[in-house]
């Protein structure tokens, strides 16, 4: 494998799908079909793609001595010796710096959301992914912080709804890789694949937490379509219309995190290659954009 195979992989692109929330704001803005919109807001992008390739890279690099003791993470090129620590800090800073760069050019707020999103990154890695419930919530806030950064790019303000509904949302994603890694270690029996913060969980207690989140999340978007202010803006009260595949969209992926976990494949990952969960995504995507640009 090419140093530059090993980097890619260290960087993990397929995990970057999770910065379309930077995106979030365009569509609900009504902005999507407006040119110089949609190129800050695919600037803005890029830009947490970089900051999110340098995490990994740093995490992967804080991690290898554990990651070699892992039965699957010890095949990372870190890990493995495929790639150097002294390369992947050096492309780490300076995917970080070109990012931050790249986000004072487009827009000072946007700088500051990106070094904020950065730095919570770092601690997360060094000490917080370590204590059991705090991680899920700075998983949380990473996502609240690619949907401020989203608005900042475009310069409108972020709706307080979609702010919600996200943090919902990413608290019900993080649960759900917990309940997952917590499922398989008692199905394999196996201690190897659990992280430091797992001790602090009990998946009788996750399984629950998840099921009113997931309840919780449901009624928050109606909640939103509903919402006078959501009719008056789009000039419908056909959002609502979409709410039936975003239940559907999260009940899948309660079935893939709490009762058919994978091995060591993430329920993130799992949805992605899940046909059933696919499909969904697109009847409630293609709805969105019917009834706010249709």
């Amino acid at each position: 494998m090419s140093a530059a195979t090993a980097l890619l992989r260290t960087l993990r692109p397929h995990q970057w799908v999770k910065n379309v929330f930077v995106a979030a704001p365009l569509v609900f803005s009504r902005h999507l079909t407006d040119g110089a919109y949609v190129l800050r807001t695919a600037l803005a992008v890029a830009a947490f793609c970089a900051l999110s390739g340098a995490v990994y890279a740093f995490n992967d690099v804080r991690d290898v001595e554990a990651d070699r003791a892992h039965p699957t993470k010890c095949a990372r090129p870190i890990a493995c010796g495929q790639l150097s620590e002294r390369a992947a800090l050096i492309a780490a800073g300076l995917l970080a710096a070109a990012a931050l760069a790249g986000g004072v050019a487009l827009a000072p707020r946007l700088a500051l959301i990106a070094a904020a999103y950065l730095a919570q990154n770092v601690v997360y890695s060094i000490k917080l992914k370590q204590v059991a419930f705090v991680d899920v919530l700075l998983i949380a806030t990473g996502f609240l912080l690619r949907v401020l950064a989203g608005a900042a790019a475009i310069d409108v303000p972020a709706s307080g709804w979609l702010l919600v509904c996200t943090a919902l949302l990413a608290i019900f994603l993080g649960l759900g890789k917990r309940a997952h890694e917590l499922a398989w270690a008692e199905r394999s029996n196996s201690k190897a694949t659990t992280r430091a913060a797992l001790a602090g969980y009990r998946l009788p207690v996750v399984r629950v937490a998840m099921l009113g989140i997931a309840a919780v999340t449901c009624a928050a978007y109606v909640a939103y379509t509903l919402d006078a202010r959501t009719i008056a803006f789009f000039g419908t009260d056909r959002l609502v219309l979409s709410a039936p595949f975003v239940a559907l969209g999260i009940a899948r992926f309660l079935v893939l995190a709490l009762w058919r976990p994978r091995g060591a494949e993430s329920p993130t990952e799992a949805m992605v290659k899940d046909p059933w969960f696919l499909l969904v995504l697109a009847a409630a995507t293609a709805t969105i954009l019917y009834v706010i640009y249709g």
